[in-house]
Protein backbone atom coordinates (compact mmCIF):
# COMPACT_ATOMS: atom_id res chain seq x y z
CA UNK A 1 0.00 0.00 0.00
CA UNK A 2 2.77 2.38 0.95
CA UNK A 3 4.67 1.55 -2.23
CA UNK A 4 1.57 2.31 -4.32
CA UNK A 5 1.12 5.69 -2.66
CA UNK A 6 4.79 6.48 -3.13
CA UNK A 7 4.67 5.48 -6.78
CA UNK A 8 1.57 7.61 -7.41
CA UNK A 9 3.16 10.57 -5.67
CA UNK A 10 6.34 10.23 -7.70
CA UNK A 11 4.34 9.91 -10.93
CA UNK A 12 2.33 13.00 -10.06
CA UNK A 13 5.51 14.93 -9.30
CA UNK A 14 7.07 13.80 -12.58
CA UNK A 15 3.97 14.85 -14.55
CA UNK A 16 4.00 18.26 -12.85
CA UNK A 17 7.63 18.75 -13.85
CA UNK A 18 6.89 17.70 -17.43
CA UNK A 19 4.02 20.19 -17.57
CA UNK A 20 6.26 22.95 -16.20
CA UNK A 21 8.93 22.14 -18.79
CA UNK A 22 6.41 22.26 -21.65
CA UNK A 23 5.08 25.61 -20.46
CA UNK A 24 8.61 26.95 -20.05
CA UNK A 25 9.58 25.69 -23.48
CA UNK A 26 6.53 27.35 -25.02
CA UNK A 27 7.54 30.68 -23.50
CA UNK A 28 11.11 30.37 -24.74
CA UNK A 29 10.17 29.22 -28.24
CA UNK A 30 7.69 32.09 -28.59
CA UNK A 31 10.21 34.59 -27.24
CA UNK A 32 13.38 33.48 -29.03
CA UNK A 33 12.35 31.09 -31.80
CA UNK A 34 13.45 27.48 -32.06
CA UNK A 35 17.14 27.99 -32.90
CA UNK A 36 17.83 30.54 -30.18
CA UNK A 37 15.85 28.81 -27.42
CA UNK A 38 18.38 26.81 -25.40
CA UNK A 39 17.70 23.95 -23.02
CA UNK A 40 19.42 26.05 -20.32
CA UNK A 41 16.92 28.88 -20.78
CA UNK A 42 14.01 26.44 -20.88
CA UNK A 43 15.16 24.78 -17.65
CA UNK A 44 15.51 28.16 -15.95
CA UNK A 45 12.05 29.28 -17.07
CA UNK A 46 10.53 25.97 -15.97
CA UNK A 47 12.43 26.17 -12.64
CA UNK A 48 13.93 22.72 -13.01
CA UNK A 49 17.45 21.45 -13.67
CA UNK A 50 18.78 21.01 -17.18
CA UNK A 51 19.22 17.32 -16.42
CA UNK A 52 15.50 17.08 -15.60
CA UNK A 53 14.60 18.59 -18.97
CA UNK A 54 16.76 16.05 -20.79
CA UNK A 55 15.50 13.15 -18.71
CA UNK A 56 11.90 13.96 -19.61
CA UNK A 57 12.28 14.86 -23.30
CA UNK A 58 15.70 13.74 -24.51
CA UNK A 59 16.50 16.65 -26.82
CA UNK A 60 15.16 20.00 -28.02
CA UNK A 61 13.46 18.55 -31.09
CA UNK A 62 11.49 16.06 -28.98
CA UNK A 63 10.58 18.83 -26.57
CA UNK A 64 9.35 21.00 -29.44
CA UNK A 65 7.20 18.13 -30.67
CA UNK A 66 5.77 17.71 -27.16
CA UNK A 67 4.91 21.42 -27.08
CA UNK A 68 3.10 21.09 -30.42
CA UNK A 69 1.11 18.12 -29.10
CA UNK A 70 0.22 19.96 -25.90
CA UNK A 71 -0.74 23.11 -27.79
CA UNK A 72 -3.25 21.36 -30.00
CA UNK A 73 -4.54 18.62 -27.68
CA UNK A 74 -7.55 20.45 -26.30
CA UNK A 75 -7.96 22.65 -29.39
CA UNK A 76 -8.16 19.62 -31.69
CA UNK A 77 -10.74 17.95 -29.47
CA UNK A 78 -12.80 21.13 -29.40
CA UNK A 79 -12.59 21.96 -33.10
CA UNK A 80 -13.45 18.45 -34.25
CA UNK A 81 -16.18 18.05 -31.63
CA UNK A 82 -14.55 14.86 -30.34
CA UNK A 83 -15.52 15.61 -26.76
CA UNK A 84 -19.11 15.02 -27.96
CA UNK A 85 -18.84 12.26 -30.60
CA UNK A 86 -22.60 12.20 -31.09
CA UNK A 87 -22.33 15.62 -32.74
CA UNK A 88 -20.70 13.92 -35.73
CA UNK A 89 -23.92 11.98 -36.29
CA UNK A 90 -25.81 15.12 -37.31
CA UNK A 91 -26.57 16.18 -40.87
CA UNK A 92 -23.32 16.86 -42.83
CA UNK A 93 -24.19 20.49 -43.49
CA UNK A 94 -24.57 21.12 -39.75
CA UNK A 95 -21.44 19.17 -38.81
CA UNK A 96 -19.23 20.87 -41.39
CA UNK A 97 -20.57 24.31 -40.49
CA UNK A 98 -19.87 23.71 -36.79
CA UNK A 99 -16.37 22.41 -37.43
CA UNK A 100 -15.57 25.33 -39.73
CA UNK A 101 -16.83 27.95 -37.30
CA UNK A 102 -15.06 26.37 -34.32
CA UNK A 103 -11.79 26.20 -36.23
CA UNK A 104 -11.93 29.85 -37.27
CA UNK A 105 -13.06 31.11 -33.86
CA UNK A 106 -10.38 29.12 -32.02
CA UNK A 107 -7.44 29.89 -34.29
CA UNK A 108 -8.28 33.55 -34.95
CA UNK A 109 -8.51 34.33 -31.24
CA UNK A 110 -5.43 32.35 -30.13
CA UNK A 111 -2.37 34.59 -30.55
CA UNK A 112 -0.01 32.02 -29.03
CA UNK A 113 -1.10 29.46 -31.59
CA UNK A 114 -0.61 31.92 -34.44
CA UNK A 115 2.84 32.92 -33.16
CA UNK A 116 3.80 29.28 -32.81
CA UNK A 117 2.75 28.57 -36.40
CA UNK A 118 4.89 31.55 -37.46
CA UNK A 119 7.87 29.91 -35.76
CA UNK A 120 7.20 26.60 -37.49
CA UNK A 121 6.94 28.26 -40.91
CA UNK A 122 9.94 30.50 -40.28
CA UNK A 123 12.17 27.66 -39.11
CA UNK A 124 10.93 25.02 -41.57
CA UNK A 125 13.73 25.69 -44.06
CA UNK A 126 16.49 24.92 -41.57
CA UNK A 127 14.51 22.47 -39.44
CA UNK A 128 12.02 20.59 -41.65
CA UNK A 129 11.33 18.17 -38.80
CA UNK A 130 9.57 20.98 -36.92
CA UNK A 131 7.11 21.46 -39.77
CA UNK A 132 6.66 17.70 -39.92
CA UNK A 133 5.74 17.67 -36.22
CA UNK A 134 2.95 20.15 -37.02
CA UNK A 135 1.73 18.09 -39.97
CA UNK A 136 1.89 14.86 -37.97
CA UNK A 137 0.10 16.17 -34.88
CA UNK A 138 -2.35 18.72 -36.31
CA UNK A 139 -2.97 18.39 -40.04
CA UNK A 140 -2.90 14.60 -40.44
CA UNK A 141 -5.35 13.65 -37.63
CA UNK A 142 -7.87 16.27 -38.76
CA UNK A 143 -7.68 15.26 -42.41
CA UNK A 144 -8.03 11.57 -41.53
CA UNK A 145 -11.09 12.07 -39.31
CA UNK A 146 -12.88 14.30 -41.82
CA UNK A 147 -12.00 11.93 -44.67
CA UNK A 148 -13.59 9.07 -42.73
CA UNK A 149 -16.63 11.23 -42.06
CA UNK A 150 -17.05 12.10 -45.76
CA UNK A 151 -16.63 8.46 -46.80
CA UNK A 152 -19.36 7.52 -44.31
CA UNK A 153 -21.77 9.89 -46.10
CA UNK A 154 -22.09 8.73 -49.72
CA UNK A 155 -25.15 10.99 -50.10
CA UNK A 156 -22.68 13.86 -50.48
CA UNK A 157 -21.65 12.28 -53.80
CA UNK A 158 -18.01 13.28 -53.47
CA UNK A 159 -15.71 11.85 -56.15
CA UNK A 160 -12.65 12.20 -53.89
CA UNK A 161 -13.45 12.63 -50.17
CA UNK A 162 -9.82 13.10 -49.07
CA UNK A 163 -9.12 15.76 -51.69
CA UNK A 164 -12.36 17.50 -50.67
CA UNK A 165 -11.18 17.55 -47.06
CA UNK A 166 -7.90 19.12 -48.11
CA UNK A 167 -9.73 21.80 -50.08
CA UNK A 168 -11.89 22.54 -47.04
CA UNK A 169 -9.05 22.62 -44.51
CA UNK A 170 -6.75 24.48 -46.88
CA UNK A 171 -9.36 27.19 -47.43
CA UNK A 172 -9.86 27.67 -43.67
CA UNK A 173 -6.12 27.69 -42.90
CA UNK A 174 -5.37 30.17 -45.68
CA UNK A 175 -8.17 32.41 -44.44
CA UNK A 176 -6.65 32.52 -40.93
CA UNK A 177 -3.17 33.19 -42.33
CA UNK A 178 -4.43 35.97 -44.61
CA UNK A 179 -6.71 37.67 -42.08
CA UNK A 180 -4.69 37.30 -38.87
CA UNK A 181 -1.05 36.38 -39.49
CA UNK A 182 -0.68 38.61 -42.56
CA UNK A 183 -2.93 41.30 -41.01
CA UNK A 184 -5.26 41.41 -43.99
CA UNK A 185 -8.58 41.71 -42.19
CA UNK A 186 -8.81 45.47 -42.82
CA UNK A 187 -7.68 45.14 -46.44
CA UNK A 188 -9.79 42.10 -47.38
CA UNK A 189 -12.53 41.91 -44.74
CA UNK A 190 -14.76 38.83 -44.72
CA UNK A 191 -16.93 37.39 -41.96
CA UNK A 192 -16.32 33.86 -40.71
CA UNK A 193 -19.95 32.95 -41.44
CA UNK A 194 -19.76 33.95 -45.11
CA UNK A 195 -16.71 31.81 -45.74
CA UNK A 196 -17.98 28.79 -43.81
CA UNK A 197 -21.48 28.93 -45.31
CA UNK A 198 -20.13 29.18 -48.86
CA UNK A 199 -17.64 26.36 -48.30
CA UNK A 200 -20.28 24.14 -46.71
CA UNK A 201 -22.74 24.82 -49.54
CA UNK A 202 -20.14 23.85 -52.13
CA UNK A 203 -19.40 20.54 -50.40
CA UNK A 204 -23.01 19.57 -49.74
CA UNK A 205 -24.61 20.93 -52.92
CA UNK A 206 -25.31 17.47 -54.36
CA UNK A 207 -26.59 15.96 -51.11
CA UNK A 208 -30.29 16.10 -52.01
CA UNK A 209 -29.97 15.74 -55.77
Amino acid sequence: MTNTKTTNKERSKSEAKAEAIIKGAMQEFLKHGYAAASMDKIAKTAKVSKATVYSHFGDKESLFSAVVQDLVKDKFQTVMGLQKPQSLEQEPKIVLSQIGMRMLENTRSDRNFQDFVRIIIGESGRFPQLAQAYVRNIAKPGIEILSQYFKAHPELKLDDPEATVRVMVGTLVYFVILQEMLHGQDILPLENERLVNTLTDLITQHQNC
